[in-house]
């Protein structure tokens, strides 16, 4: 089986008078129907390797594969179709444009990816919207929403375009205990009903004990890759 996402030998250097080492060699491959978590301290890198998996940044050196495609051979055009089309991305805020209705919010990426009219992308966002339980809000703009509602949103706007992967940067974070009960099992859902990969970080040793797997991350390296006793388990 091909893997979906395949890291190798990935490092990634800020240069300055002091270069920080922010992911050092790591050799990492995500495959189909996978529901994984990035852990380790704080400030070990665990950001800024999702970011190099979801292209959302580029290595110093080694490569990342999508599909078996290197992507640092790709042009910038080819990494953002890749982006808009393979992946999809929820972060620990929710970065909804508060101008917009979620209905809007949800739709931008169809109407970046410009496969579909207005009127099927707005059909598409509301039934996404409906999905997540947010039928009857799928009017209102983010401010009117709580917390959780918010990161719901972002999850039905990661999946927009139908995305094989979604990566989470801390999609629990900010969120109470009921409001990350619900957005992990959402996640969860994902994987199991929909076969969706899944790749979050996460502080919460809790939430990671409850994935297929474990990726341990310190000091910018892969310290520990291991499959938990209890995978999608329920809070």
């Amino acid at each position: 089986m091909t893997p979906l996402i395949e890291a190798r030998r990935v490092t990634k250097i800020l240069s300055g008078i002091v270069p920080v080492t922010l992911v050092q060699d790591i050799n990492l491959e995500i495959m189909p129907s996978e529901f994984i978590g990035i852990t380790g301290p704080s400030g070990s890198g665990k950001s800024s390797l999702l970011y190099l998996l979801g292209l959302l940044d580029l290595p110093t050196s080694g490569d990342v594969l999508i599909d078996n495609r290197s992507t640092t051979a790709m042009t910038e055009d080819e990494r953002s179709e890749v982006r808009l089309t393979r992946i999809g991305f929820v972060f620990q805020f929710h970065f909804l444009l508060p101008e917009f209705s979620i209905t809007e919010n949800v739709a931008l990426p169809m109407h970046a990816l410009g496969k579909l009219s207005p009127r099927a992308a707005s059909s598409r966002a509301e039934d996404l919207l409906a999905s997540f339980g947010l039928g009857d809000h799928r009017h209102k703009t983010p401010d009117q929403l709580s917390g959780g509602q918010r990161q719901r949103v972002a999850v039905a706007r990661a999946l927009a375009n139908d995305p094989p992967v979604i990566l989470a940067d801390e999609p629990t974070g900010s969120l109470d205990t009921l409001a990350t009960s619900q957005v992990f099992g959402i996640l969860r859902d994902l994987v199991a009903l929909r076969g969706k990969t899944v790749v979050a970080v996460t502080h919460d040793l809790n939430l990671a004990s409850q994935m297929h797997r474990r990726i341990h991350v310190v000091d910018g390296r892969q310290a520990k890759d291991e499959t938990t006793s209890d995978p999608v388990g329920t809070l």
